[in-house]
């Protein structure tokens, strides 16, 4: 493994909920995370770490290869985690721009990587890929994106040697998880907590991942001499949307949860183990553990009056 200490590493799409864990630990770590993204809305990296506004945050849409190599060059990049992308919603809203975003960017991403020789690039795909194969998962435009992702780093090591990891995350949940189908987990930790009444729109298993523990390991991705186009699942926690309910209300007493409708059409399985043996990462937490710390984090925004009763309300409302 290699120490990031002083390393500049540009995490793309930071101001997202895997973005802005993973700003905060590269912080932790004595790296320099350099955002890139197209807005300056900090409002999650605020939620997860006190001195947000001391980041280096650079605005850049990924659809702009001289930009995002300008940052690269001015920054003395030596690591890069591509996390921007528009999910599922967004892509059936607007195609056209999805594939701006998801495969051009991408693209960008890769090339920008060949020009400048960055040996040290990982990037999320998701469990939304494997869906687009022979099976009776729900196929999706964002699923697509994902699988092209995937092919164009396999041809970019095979054709310039750019090595890459992938990294496909299962359902994200924890502090900064405010949006996309599958958020509602979240919402109803947060609804628990504001004494609100809150219904999870899916029922059934969900390959679970906290969002720390996700962050950790696209940190550790990089901090590895990897060689290959290397492709791995991160299926974290296996739980059941009812035991899910239950350590809320378990852990907040009267909480007015529910749950209604089929499970979500994407895949779920107990972890394979293969990514955090290559990466020698700790174990995931586990969901009580994971709920119980999403509640401690939320506690500590509210007092410090970043995670006000009016903007849970908004995100719960706006996830309803």
């Amino acid at each position: 493994m290699t120490n990031l200490k002083n390393k500049s590493v540009l995490v793309t799409g930071a101001a997202g909920c895997i973005g802005a864990w993973t700003v905060k630990k590269l912080t932790e770590q004595g790296a320099k995370p350099i955002v890139f993204d197209l807005t300056d809305n900090r409002s999650r990296l605020a939620l997860v770490m006190d001195d947000a506004a001391k980041v280096v945050w650079e605005i850049g849409d990924i659809t702009d290869y001289e930009r995002l190599c300008g940052v690269i060059e001015k920054h003395n990049v030596s690591a890069i985690i591509h996390l921007a992308a528009l999910q599922v919603p967004f892509c059936k809203a607007d195609p056209i721009t999805s594939v701006k975003v998801n495969v051009v960017g991408t693209t960008h991403i890769f090339e920008a990587a060949r020009k400048f020789g960055i040996k040290r690039l990982t990037y999320a795909s998701s469990i939304a890929s494997p869906a687009m194969g022979d099976n009776d998962f729900l196929a999706t435009l964002y699923g697509a994106h994902k699988v092209c992702g995937e092919q164009m780093a396999a041809v970019y090591w095979q054709d310039w040697q750019v090595p890459s990891l992938c990294i496909r995350p299962g359902v994200i949940y924890g502090p900064g998880r405010d949006q996309g189908m599958s958020a509602a987990p979240t919402m109803a930790i947060l609804a628990a907590l504001f004494e609100q009444s809150y219904t999870i729109p899916f029922s059934g298993p969900v390959a679970f991942v906290h969002v720390e523990d996700a962050a950790n390991r696209f940190i550790a991705a990089v901090s590895k001499d990897i060689k290959d186009a290397l492709v791995f699942d991160m299926q974290g926690t296996e739980a059941d949307i009812a035991d899910v309910l239950t350590d809320i209300k378990h852990q907040i007493e009267g909480a007015d949860i529910h749950m209604a409708g089929s499970p979500l059409p994407f895949p779920h399985a107990p972890d394979d183990g293969a990514l955090d043996t290559l990466l020698g990462v700790a174990p995931y937490r586990s969901m009580r553990d994971g709920i119980a710390q999403t509640l401690d984090i939320f506690r500590k925004a509210r007092d410090r009056h970043v995670l006000t009763p009016e903007l849970a309300l908004s995100l719960i409302g706006k996830n309803a």
